[in-house]
């Protein structure tokens, strides 16, 4: 029978389903910044030569996240537009939810889903197979290999997502950077100048879903580097420092 789960209950299921797999491993979610104990499991079963299928629908991994799904041989990524449904299947058992492979809502959200066992629910586990199925031949596998440069962990270290030393609103800086062309800092995309409007459109719909300032960028909203910088902190130090000379 069809188990109702909480947000506990959903966290436990989809890590015990990890765990259990023993042929195969479907995770279907929009989001995905996957915890380090998920990590330590997944990097487990591409050890046992397990076929994987991981399928996410917003284009927002950051480089440390291409790099290790990069690294493991057995987990095929697949991007599929449009993608809203989070899905969890071994050849066992499966889980529907609301809850997203992405770190952030596993803490913070309070999220529900359904527990199907293959035994008890045949019908519905086929049902549910069969749709997974279904979005991973619809959606475009890739394999991006993003490997930083000396260079770039030089600029990590220069901001630091816990620093203060750029305060956007010091109105100087706002005034000093609020005419000209920049860049958007999840995408990299040509953006109007604006440190307290540092993502395109399409970018802050995606970033508005967690709204989290803190949360890891990829460039410099005014010399477009790559730069480890967030929505509360969208420069480079480097860029900062010149505006504010």
């Amino acid at each position: 029978m069809v188990k109702f789960l909480t947000t506990t209950g959903v966290s436990f299921h989809v890590e015990q389903l990890i765990n259990k797999a023993n042929d195969k491993l479907i995770l279907i979610s929009p989001y995905l910044k996957i915890n380090d104990r998920i990590k330590q499991s997944l990097e487990d079963k591409n050890r046992m030569k397990i076929d994987i299928r991981v399928v996410f629908g917003k284009n927002q991994l950051q480089p440390d996240e291409n790099n290790w799904l990069n690294s493991m041989q057995f987990i095929r990524t697949s991007f599929c537009k449009d993608l809203h449904a989070k899905c969890y299947l071994n050849e066992t058992e499966a889980i529907i939810t609301s809850m997203n492979l992405y770190e952030f809502s596993q803490v913070n959200n309070n999220e529900m889903g359904i527990y199907i066992e293959k035994e008890k629910d045949a019908e519905i586990y086929k049902d549910v197979l069969e749709e997974a199925n279904r979005l991973i031949r619809i959606s475009d596998e890739i394999r991006i290999s993003v490997e930083k440069t000396d260079k770039n962990k030089k600029l990590e270290k220069e901001i630091p997502v816990t620093s203060k030393n750029i305060p956007t609103s010091n109105k100087s800086f706002n005034a000093a950077t609020s005419n000209g062309n920049g860049f958007c800092i999840r995408c990299g995309g040509d953006l109007k100048i604006n440190p307290e409007k540092p993502l395109c459109f399409n970018c802050y719909k995606l970033w508005e879903e967690y709204s989290n300032p803190l949360y890891q960028e990829n460039f410099c909203h005014i010399c477009g580097k790559e730069s480890a910088t967030t929505y509360e902190k969208p420069v480079c130090y480097t860029c900062y420092k010149k505006v504010n000379k």
